[in-house]
């Protein structure tokens, strides 16, 4: 496969522009949007429909296997990826029917799944802005059996998960979990009283009976001991995950900001900080990656309202040298090659979180915006970031979101990158992509 030059990728964006606004151009005009998209520094190598389930969102690899979650159909699907120009789908894995199984983290030939409600396949929203914008358990009004907790599964046999304990957490079930190997796992869980997802430390010393240790949450959560959420109407606090350092944790709580925490006595979270900058930014806070070495952190704000209808969405660096007073210092350019917020979602959604075996950089920090695709900056001016990479994938076919009101745009989600550059990157409706860093 050639290089795709940069008159490529601009006339690539606008059939982008005619594809996702319906302008009437002719077929012609459109095929100008290649099939793998468009990009400098990203080399496109590879597309995999997951076998027919292309709702991707977290991927991990182990073994030469992709793992990677749902996000509207149940389960995992298991991918052989010793050719990454050419992956195979050999195995999966489902929770039951309701049970969504999207975010999963693996070591040491271990992975830890996320067991939870399958929401929008019990539920009904109007639009994407109607989960965003309430209390999980004021959201669901249609509830069904489904399995919540936390499944633990032995995939020494790349193609098989065999699961051997499985955690149960009474509640909505777990949106994200932080394990990168030992002792414990930072989860983000609802149990049954609460408003929404909270902290929960979990121990895995004896990995077929993992324990519960340590919970903390926002104040106003705890509804079931009579605390008063503090927020208006249509702002969340939930944390969406946490991703630990050390001994040191850091959460992102959706419209609640920023939390950074000592965890030297992981059954007694400690705060140390508290961060909220929305309002004036319109919140989400998705992904915290801490960079320790330089006393730093990048955390994303998720979009999650279409065509821009809340503001611009930012992925913010974050001084943390007086770890008390974190204090944002800038925010990753916004990609700028068109008007991404004439269709679809456009935004931050996940970053590449530097986990242990994979490409580990405190100075580039890889990011998913949604219709915008992949971004890589440099961040090596904190006060400067600058864009050094990007890759803006087509408009997938047809809709796997069955929520009303979506429009049909890419949803890059998740990311993954490899020590040689390879990038594996998910989307909400159209399957998974192999990209090459030439950085």
């Amino acid at each position: 496969m050639t290089n795709i030059t940069r008159r490529d990728c601009v006339r690539g964006l606008v059939g982008l522009a005619a594809l996702a606004t319906g302008s009437g151009q002719s077929d012609a005009q459109q095929s100008t949007v290649p099939s793998q998209g468009m990009g400098r520094r990203l080399r496109h190598l590879s597309y995999s429909d997951m076998g027919g389930r292309p709702d991707s969102v977290q991927v991990m690899l182990n073994r030469q296997h992709l793992y990677v979650g749902h996000m509207f159909s149940n389960g995992v699907t298991i991918l052989n990826a010793e050719d990454p120009r050419n992956l195979k789908p050999v195995g999966s894995f489902t929770g039951g029917d309701f049970t969504r199984t999207h975010h999963l983290q693996v070591s040491d030939d271990l992975l830890l799944l996320a067991n939870g409600a399958n929401i929008v396949a019990m539920q009904s929203y109007d639009n994407i802005r109607g989960y965003f914008e309430n209390a999980l358990a004021d959201s669901i009004t249609n509830r069904k059996k489904f399995r919540s907790g936390l499944s633990i599964h032995d995939i020494s046999r790349p193609a098989e998960m065999r699961q051997i304990a499985f955690l149960e957490m009474p509640g909505l079930g777990i949106n994200r979990l932080w394990w990168a190997g030992g002792r414990y796992a930072a989860i983000a869980a609802h149990f049954d009283g609460f408003t929404d997802h909270i902290l929960c430390m979990v121990d895995l010393q004896n990995i077929t009976k993992p324990e519960i240790v340590g919970r903390w949450w926002m104040p106003g959560m705890n509804r079931a001991a009579g605390e008063q959420p503090a927020l208006v109407q249509g702002r969340r606090v939930a944390l969406h995950h946490m991703i630990t350092a050390g001994n040191r944790g850091y959460g992102a709580w959706r419209d609640g900001g920023l939390t950074v925490h000592d965890l030297s006595d992981p059954a007694k979270p400690k705060l140390i900080s508290h961060i909220n900058w929305s309002p004036p930014f319109p919140g989400g806070t998705h992904t915290p990656l801490p960079l320790p070495g330089r006393k730093l952190a990048v955390v994303a704000d998720e979009a999650n309202a279409e065509k821009c209808a809340k503001g611009m969405f930012s992925a913010f660096v974050v001084d943390l040298r007086a770890e008390e007073n974190p204090v944002p210092i800038s925010t990753l350019p916004a990609p700028k090659e068109r008007d991404f917020c004439g269709f679809g979602t456009f935004g931050p959604h996940n970053l590449h979180e530097n986990r242990p075996g994979t490409f580990r950089s405190e100075e580039t920090i890889f990011s998913t915006y949604n219709v915008a695709g992949v971004r890589v900056f440099d961040i090596k001016d904190a006060f400067a970031p600058k864009e050094i990479a990007y890759w803006v994938p087509p408009a997938p076919r047809k809709l796997v979101d069955p929520r009303p009101n979506v429009a049909l745009a890419a949803k890059s989600a998740d990311i993954l990158v490899t020590t040689d550059g390879l990038v594996y990157v998910t989307d909400w409706n159209a399957g998974l992509n192999v990209l090459q860093y030439e950085g």
